[in-house]
This record gives structure tokens, C-alpha cells and sequence, in this order.
């Protein structure tokens, strides 16, 4: 047999009914001098007969399989390490593709200057609704040879090893193999990849599908969505100090706060924006595992976070345990404390009371916020459904309470509106909200989404109602948080299903579902569809153009 340019492995373990779809990702590629390692984990379900098939049809294809199940990725990718027979590697995870020309792009990147690795990007699609995103986009927007990590260090936050082709011999020369027996083995590989490496390539086009389902079912969840575990929360904390061991043992200290960075910003981000979710427990023995680690890390680390995320960790670190829940909400979308506390020098602090400690103090600061200060447009409020009670119809009665920590709002009644727009057709539901007490106004709103105009062709889709504020002629639109857990409510709309439930991750609004049925689904929206494709719409315009 001819010696392969490229090795690629396929990694699989119980998943006879994706294999063949990673598998012809792989066949098809517009480099075709390569061989596919299908290495399967000791598989009990049909993997392996559909492995043998695929090797049957394909000659470059060879199966292995594995004497006894190893629970993760670096078991299988090792094994087919030592029976590749290519000067050149990469690696595809069966529920994954590559994009036709991905082993073209990267081989060609290092045939034209001799590199250890070439990367390029990663092409993200939700199972769930095939929206498609690129991974760490500012990291492979432009095509670039770097002689080191240190050029940018950035790259730490791309830490999958299935986007890069690497050299055989670059990773023998190292002997660079994933570690085995812990979860989150890409992060360490990759670390000790980009610092072991005297040079590489970075190319903006996609070598790697990676199929995201962020809202499957527990059992079915990938290893990084299963963040509900204590054992994921300990095995990438654990992973983390393998990381710091090989930086001070290689020589790399000087990417420590650029790793403590990441981990901050990616890492713990992941399971500090699920805190609204967790029980006191999981909360204690969250704040057990973590919180020995973050005492370890750069103050610099910290000080490049958003503010919010800062209140966040730093609550956890001070056992505040449930308003870190509270804080928790807010992540990423502006929404204010309930409270806020100043001191003697006229400092703002997150929360009821000045902290004690100068670290809390000094993390817990909001002044930078400028609550006070910052434009009508652009200030924080929190807006929390209190109750939801179902109405008539398809209507429900809502009560709201605002809290305004830095007396924005001018004493007395104000007038809000509840903002919903399915379809491109927005209802407003207006409302009063009456003080209860400084900073804090209550009010009711009865929201009937019978009412909301849906476009002929229907709806589709989910809304989450906003709430408006207007103040001396300018306007402030916020995020109205609903309970975390409620009845889901179900009625029928015209030609629509109609879901009022909670939004169940991220920061928990309100949630409204809309599926078509009846007539409108079976006719009046495949034909809309079939109209509105670009090729159609422009004939249209064509014709219309003529006629005129």
C-alpha cells in the first residue's frame, strides 16, 4: 500500500447512527490520497458492524477497536496514533464533519513552509435550529504564520484539538499524546501544543464542523454540556492545574494570567451563567471546588473581566452564595443589582452592605458602572415578573416589580410598556408601575397574545416580551426576568400552537412559543418559502421590471 499523505481518526463510541455521516465527510474530500482510522471505544450498540461495513467499501478505511471502554476521547485518538501511517494527523469526533476541501487547505498550509501544526476555523451549527456561527472568529479571521504562542495568546481560548493538522513528527518529537483517564483532555494537548511549537499557520477557512446541541437531554448531553455534574466542575478544574504544572515545568510562566484569563472567561463563565439553576447544595459544593483554585490565580486575570462577571466570582469567593445566584441573571444582558450600598467615599458596591475584606471590596465596586450617570437609553434597571396567572383565551395577567438601585426614576407612578413581536408585528401592552418604596415599583400587566398580528404565512419561532421605561422624552427597553420554574401554559391561536413556559438556561425570561398547524403549516408556509427563495424573488423582480 502507498503511504497516506493524511491520517485522519474518527473517534466513536455508541454512535452507529452519526459514524457514517463523519465518515463520508471524510471520503469526499477533495484530497483523497488518505486513510480513515475508525477507532471505536469498545462500542456496545451497532458501531461496530457499521464500522466493518464502511471499511468493506472503502479501502483506505481501517476499524479499531478497543478491548475495553476507556469513558473518553484520548484512549481511542492514542491507539490510532500508533498505527497511522501518515506524516501528517488529524482527528474528527463521529457526531462531527469536515467541510469537503478541509484536508486540501491545511496540507497545502504546510507543504508551503514547514510548520508543526495548521489550523483554520471551526464552523459551529446548532442541532436544534441550524443556525451556523463561526468558533473564536476574531482568532481565524485572516491568514497568518506565527513563530509561538507567545506572538498571541489569545489562541489559548482555541482549544480544540480537531481543528489543526499536525506533523507526525513534531508531536514524536515531543512525545505528544492526549492525556488519558480525565475529561477536557483538548485543553491540556492544546497547551502543550502551542508552546511546544516553534512555529504554525492559521488559515480563515472552515476544517471542521462541529454540531452543537446545547439543550439535549442530560443523558445525551456531550461531556461540556453535562455542567450540572460536580464531576465535570472537578475534572476541569483538575485539568487546569495540569495546565499550570506544564507552563512552570516548560518555561512558560509569562502565559499564565492569559490562561487564568481564559479560564475565567470561558471556563468558569460556562457554569456561573447555569448558577440561577443550581440548589443551595450544588451551589456549596460549587463554591467548595472552585474557589481553592481562583485563590491561585493572577489578580491581572481578574481585572480583565467584565465587571459583572467579576461580581459573580466574587460573590461565590465570599460564600454570598445566593446573591451570586441573584447576580447571575444579569450576565451579559445589563440588568442591575436589587440593591446597591455606598460608602464614606462615595463608592458603590453590589449588594446590601459594604464588604469587609479590601480584595471583596475592590471586586464588589460597581462605581465604574455609573449607574447614576449613564444615559436614560443605556441605564440598568431589574425587571422581575412576581407572578404569572393565566387569563381568557390565550391572555395572562402578569406582576411586575422594577428595581431602580440608583433612583433613576422620578418619584411617583410610571408608565411602562410590555413589548412582544412575533413575526415582525410588535404588540404593546401598556401598564403603570407604582412605588412601593424607594426604588422599587410594582405593577400589573394583562398580556393577551391572541392579540399579536402573525404574518399570513404564520409564525414560527420563540419571543421573549421586553419592558419599556420612558423618561423626559427618551426611552429604555430592558429584559424582564420571569420566575425560574412555572406551569407551562398551552392554547391554541389562530392556526398557531401557542407555549407561554419558562425559558429554562441563561438569564430565565418569559418565554412564548409559536408553531403553525392546520393549513398554515401544510400549505400556506412551504409556499411562501418556495416564493420567497432568492433565485424566485428575482425573477419577480425581473418581470416587474419589464412590465413596467
Amino acid at each position: 500500500m502507498s503511504t497516506p499523505d493524511v491520517t485522519v481518526t474518527v473517534i466513536v463510541h455508541n454512535d452507529a447512527e452519526r459514524l457514517p455521516r463523519a465518515v463520508e465527510s471524510v471520503r469526499r474530500q477533495t484530497h483523497a490520497n488518505l486513510e480513515i482510522i475508525i477507532s471505536d471505544d469498545h462500542s456496545t450498540d451497532a458501531t461496530p458492524a457499521v464500522a466493518q461495513r464502511l471499511a468493506v467499501e472503502d479501502p483506505r478505511i481501517r476499524h479499531l477497536r478497543l478491548e475495553r471502554n476507556s469513558g473518553g476521547c484520548s484512549a481511542p485518538r492514542n491507539r490510532a496514533l500508533q498505527i497511522a501511517r501518515a506524516p501528517f494527523l488529524m482527528f474528527l469526533d463521529s457526531d462531527d464533519e469536515l467541510p469537503d476541501n478541509a484536508v486540501e487547505l491545511l496540507l497545502a498550509a504546510h507543504r508551503e513552509r514547514e510548520i508543526d501544526f495548521a489550523m483554520g476555523a471551526v464552523q459551529r451549527v446548532r442541532v436544534d435550529n441550524g443556525r451556523r456561527s463561526t468558533w473564536m472568529p476574531h482568532l481565524v479571521a485572516e491568514r497568518r504564520a506565527l513563530d509561538g504562542i507567545e506572538a498571541d495568546p489569545r489562541l489559548l481560548f482555541e482549544h480544540l484539538a480537531t481543528s489543526k493538522m499536525y506533523a507526525r513528527a513534531f508531536l514524536d518529537r515531543h512525545d505528544l499524546r492526549f492525556p488519558e483517564g480525565i475529561h477536557y483532555e483538548d485543553q491540556l494537548f492544546s497547551a502543550q501544543a502551542y508552546c511546544l511549537a516553534k512555529s504554525f499557520t492559521i488559515i480563515p477557512e472552515p476544517v471542521y464542523r462541529w454540531y452543537v446541541a446545547p439543550f439535549a437531554a442530560s443523558e445525551a448531553a456531550s461531556i461540556s454540556n453535562q455542567r450540572h455534574k460536580l464531576a465535570n466542575v472537578r475534572d476541569r478544574v483538575h485539568v487546569q492545574h495540569l495546565i499550570d504544572a506544564f507552563l512552570a515545568e516548560s518555561g512558560h510562566e509569562s502565559l499564565r494570567e492569559d490562561k487564568d484569563h481564559k479560564f475565567l472567561k470561558h471556563d468558569l463563565r460556562m457554569y456561573t451563567g447555569d448558577l440561577p439553576y443550581r440548589d443551595d447544595a450544588w451551589l456549596t459544593s460549587f463554591a467548595d471546588l472552585v474557589t481553592p483554585y481562583l485563590d491561585t490565580l493572577t489578580p491581572g486575570a481578574f481585572a480583565r473581566l467584565p465587571r459583572a462577571e467579576r461580581v459573580v466570582i466574587q460573590l461565590i469567593r465570599d460564600r454570598r452564595l445566593p446573591e451570586a445566584r441573584l447576580a447571575a441573571r444579569g450576565l451579559g444582558h445589563g440588568v442591575a443589582p436589587r440593591r446597591v450600598t455606598a460608602d464614606a467615599e462615595g463608592c458603590t458596591y453590589w449588594g446590601n452592605r459594604v464588604p469587609e475584606a479590601e480584595w471583596s471590596r475592590r471586586e464588589l465596586d460597581i462605581s465604574d458602572l455609573e449607574l447614576e450617570t449613564r444615559p436614560f437609553p443605556s441605564a440598568q434597571f431589574r425587571h422581575e415578573i412576581t407572578e404569572i396567572t393565566r387569563g381568557p383565551g390565550a391572555s395572562i395577567d402578569l406582576a411586575i416589580r422594577t428595581y431602580d438601585p440608583a433612583l433613576r426614576l422620578p418619584v411617583g407612578p410610571q408608565r411602562a410598556t410590555l413589548l412582544i413581536a412575533p413575526g415582525g408585528h410588535r404588540l404593546h401592552v401598556h401598564f403603570r408601575l407604582s412605588p412601593v418604596r424607594p426604588g422599587i415599583f410594582e405593577g400589573h400587566a394583562h398580556l393577551d397574545l391572541g392579540a399579536a398580528r402573525l404574518p399570513l404565512q404564520g409564525f414560527a419561532g420563540i419571543r421573549h416580551p421586553l419592558l419599556r421605561l420612558r423618561h423626559q422624552g427618551l426611552s429604555h427597553t430592558g429584559l424582564l426576568l420571569a420566575p425560574l420554574t412555572f406551569p407551562t401554559l398551552t392554547t391554541r391561536v389562530p392556526s398557531h400552537h401557542l407555549t407561554v413556559e419558562p425559558e429554562g438556561h441563561g438569564a430565565g425570561r418569559l418565554q412564548v412559543r409559536w408553531e403553525p398547524v392546520g393549513v398554515t403549516a401544510k400549505l400556506i408556509r412551504p409556499t411562501v418559502r418556495r416564493v420567497a427563495r432568492p433565485r424566485v424573488k428575482s425573477a419577480a423582480r425581473l418581470v416587474a421590471s419589464a412590465l413596467k
